[in-house]
């Protein structure tokens, strides 16, 4: 294996036992693992893809369960169509009071802002 990788001087060179075999082979190991480490760093991976990727698997693992459960993809898809008709329903509501509030609490901190603002002028 480390013959292969030398040229033809250095084959010779090592078949003559002017060079330690050990010594090569410990050269091209260091020169191996430095070559990974520097791969590694130079893909570093950036945590939200990590998690997009985690959750789109885990999103199709739950699809391919309920296709599993309900026979067929079809009948799966109306499943998770029920289901999140029934999560939009259900949080409209909320959203829209969330909205209000926070709608709300602007105009009140901007009436706020400029009756601080006239008061030192």
């Amino acid at each position: 294996m480390v013959d292969a990788r030398l040229n033809a001087d250095e084959r010779a060179e090592v078949r003559a036992g002017a060079v330690d075999d050990h010594a090569v082979a410990k050269d091209l190991r260091e020169a191996y693992e430095r070559g990974r480490r520097d791969e590694r760093g130079a893909r570093k991976r950036h945590p939200v893809v990590v998690t997009l990727t985690v959750v789109a698997a885990v999103v199709g693992v739950g699809a391919l369960a309920l296709a599993a459960v309900n026979g067929s993809f079809g009948r799966a898809g109306g499943v998770v169509d029920d289901s999140l008709a029934t999560a939009v329903t259900q949080a409209r509501p909320q959203v829209d009071d969330a909205a209000s509030q926070a709608a709300k609490s602007l105009h009140d901190a901007g009436a706020a802002a400029k009756s601080k603002a006239d008061g030192k002028s």
